[in-house]
């Protein structure tokens, strides 16, 4: 296995490009543990340490926030442009396995690799966040509900390389929530729950919901968010949101849950959720 450190992006891409079943190296949270469980052997391995051009948060002059793509998650979860309804990202951070993955791992490689449990990708649904991407031919971006295609699959292409996420504004007076169930401190997901909530006299002005560890890709429905939408959060919105939510997954059985159960928590979940977001609104 040939191994490489360019020293910038273009280096980087042209390498890619060259190399055949190559893999990038980003903070090696994941791709390392891979290697030594003999479940991928790439032609080479491209270090991306040096890029310090794909590291970093910073706000842009709209209010939306560039985060990097190989900016660790420890700094993603402490972030201060993180703000409002932005917070979900950072909540989401905070969740991500324990103090050494979070100094290690990196936003891209997490996106990169698209574990359907992992955290970030539920926050950034609901954030309508955007990837961008670069090759030697072409840079380009793609909504975060392009970027998942299947089980473990993206739309990232051999020879393109995750440079940034764009995280939008959130809607004013927003909180930002990110609820998970594991089995342990630590764990994947069981199921995940990230929500974007702003209320106004007791009544939800604006919700954006999306599960997470229970299908492919995040599960977002805009039928679901309209029935707290314009709501006083009666128990029956929040249960008939819930509910569409949960027959919109598509579960399977792993080694931390089955699909049944998985189903059955998500409505309680939402529910959880969403109040937890009303009491950091005050309401």
């Amino acid at each position: 296995m040939d191994f490489y450190r360019p020293a910038s992006l273009a280096e980087a891409v042209s390498l890619l490009a060259q190399h055949e079943d190559a893999r990038c190296l980003a903070g090696g949270a994941t791709l390392v543990a891979m290697l030594n469980a003999n479940l991928v052997a790439p032609s080479a391995l491209i270090s991306l340490a040096d890029l310090r051009e794909l590291s970093g948060i910073s706000a842009l002059p709209d209010g939306s926030i560039k985060i990097g793509a190989m900016t660790r998650h420890a700094e993603t979860a402490c972030s201060t442009l993180l703000r409002g309804g932005q917070r979900v990202l950072s909540a989401a951070a905070q969740k991500i396995a324990n103090a050494p993955v979070r100094n290690m791992g990196t936003i891209g490689g997490s996106l990169a690799f698209a574990d359907p449990a992992a955290d970030y990708l539920p926050a950034l649904t609901v954030l309508d966040a955007s990837i961008e991407l670069a090759s030697p031919a072409v840079n380009r971006v793609i909504t975060i509900a392009e970027h998942v295609t299947d089980w473990y699959t993206t739309a990232l292409q051999p020879d393109e390389i995750i440079t940034g996420v764009i995280v939008p504004p959130a809607p004013d007076q927003a909180v930002g929530v990110f609820e998970k169930l594991e089995r342990t401190a630590g764990d994947f997901a069981i199921a995940s729950v990230a929500l974007i909530l702003a209320t106004g006299k007791s009544k939800c002005k604006a919700a954006r919901i999306a599960v997470g560890a229970c299908a492919p890709g995040p599960v977002r429905r805009r039928e679901a968010e309209a029935f707290i939408e314009g709501s006083n959060f009666e128990e029956a919105a929040i249960q008939e949101c819930g509910r569409v939510l949960a027959q919109a997954c598509d579960p399977v059985d792993d080694v931390r849950a089955t699909a049944e159960y998985r189903r059955l928590v998500v409505p309680r979940l939402v529910a959880k959720t969403i109040a937890r977001g009303r009491a950091m609104l005050g309401e």
